[in-house]
C-alpha cells in the first residue's frame, strides 16, 4: 500500500523555465532526507515557454496546467485542491525564495497553523517604490488584524490544507492571493508565526505590476478585514465623524450664540450614525454567518 502523503509543496509557475527546475531539485534535496512523505505540484499557469515540458522530466513531480494564464492566485488555488497532503508548503519558481528554509517551516508547523519566511529584504523590480507600498499596506494591516506582520505577502510558506479550504470563496486570482489568506488565518484567530529567510534576485522576468497589483493588495486588505472584523474599519471611522460633528457644534454655539445649527453640523453627526449603524449591521451579517 502507497504511503500516505503528508507534506505537498505547490509550485505556481508561469513563463519559468529558467529558474523552476533548479527550484524543483532545491526541494527533493531538502525534503529527501526528512524521511516525510511528500509530493511535488507544480501549477503551469499557462506558460507559452517551456517551463511544463521541464517539470514533466524532473522526478516525483506532478504538472498541473492551465490552458491560459488565469493569475498566481488561480494557480495556489489549483494546487490546493489537488494537494494530497495535510500539509501545503508553497514556493514561488523564480528562485527568489531559499528551499533550506522547509524544514524549519516543517517543524514549527507542529505549533502553528500557519508559517510564513518574513523576508529580510526587498530585491523586487521598482524596490522603492514597492518597498514603500507594501510598508503601508502591511501597517495597515497590521492594524486591522491587531496582530504586527512582519510579512504579508512572502510566496514562501506553510499551512494547514483543512484550514485553507475553509477560505477558497474569497480567495483571488492574482498576487493578492497569500495577503488574502494571511488576513483570514490572524482575523480568525488561527495560530500563524514568522521565520526570518533571505531574499534573492529573481531569475527571469517578474510578473508583478506595481500600479495594478498595489491597487489589488490594498482592496484586498480592506476586503478582507470586512469579512472576518468589519467593526475595525468602520468604528474609527464613526468615531471620527461623530468627534468632528460635535466640535462643529460647539464652534457655532460660539460663533452664532445661539443653537441653530448648520446643515453642514447636522450632516457630519447624521452621517456617524449611518456609518455606525452600517458597521453593526457588518458585523451582525459577519457573526452570523460563523454560526
Amino acid at each position: 500500500m502507497d504511503t500516505e502523503i503528508q507534506v505537498s509543496v505547490i509550485i505556481p509557475a508561469y513563463n519559468e523555465e529558467a529558474a523552476i527546475v533548479q527550484v524543483v531539485r532545491g526541494v527533493i534535496d531538502v525534503m529527501q532526507p526528512l524521511g516525510i512523505p511528500y509530493e511535488i505540484l507544480v501549477v503551469d499557469d499557462g506558460s507559452t515557454d517551456g517551463t511544463g515540458v521541464q517539470c514533466q522530466a524532473c522526478p516525483q513531480v506532478r504538472v498541473l496546467r492551465h490552458h491560459a494564464n488565469r493569475g498566481t492566485g488561480a494557480a495556489r488555488t489549483t494546487g490546493v485542491l489537488a494537494a494530497q497532503g495535510e500539509i501545503l508548503v508553497m514556493i514561488d519558481a523564480d528562485g527568489t525564495y531559499p528551499v533550506e528554509a522547509i524544514p524549519q517551516m516543517l517543524q514549527e508547523m507542529e505549533r502553528c497553523d500557519m508559517v510564513i519566511g518574513a523576508r529580510k529584504q526587498e530585491r523586487g523590480t521598482l524596490r522603492l517604490l514597492r518597498s514603500a507600498a507594501k510598508e503601508f499596506i502591511k501597517a495597515l494591516a497590521s492594524y486591522l488584524t491587531r496582530t504586527p506582520i512582519p510579512d504579508l505577502n512572502s510566496g514562501l510558506r506553510a499551512m494547514r490544507r483543512s484550514k485553507v479550504l475553509e477560505f477558497l470563496p474569497i480567495l483571488p486570482e492574482t498576487h493578492s492571493w497569500v495577503s488574502t489568506i494571511t488576513m483570514a488565518f490572524l482575523s480568525s484567530h488561527y495560530s500563524v508565526c514568522w521565520i526570518p529567510i533571505e531574499y534573492y534576485q529573481r531569475i527571469g522576468r517578474s510578473t508583478f505590476h506595481p500600479i495594478t497589483d498595489t491597487y489589488n493588495y490594498l482592496t484586498l486588505v480592506v476586503r478582507a478585514i470586512m469579512y472576518f472584523n468589519p467593526l475595525r474599519v468602520f468604528l474609527p471611522l464613526t468615531l471620527f465623524l461623530f468627534t468632528l460633528g460635535v466640535f462643529k457644534m460647539i464652534f457655532d454655539i460660539f460663533r452664532f450664540g445661539n443653537f441653530h445649527f448648520p446643515a453642514s453640523t447636522v450632516m457630519l453627526v447624521l452621517t456617524s450614525v449611518q456609518v455606525g449603524a452600517i458597521g453593526l449591521l457588518a458585523d451582525l451579517i459577519v457573526r452570523r454567518s460563523k454560526l
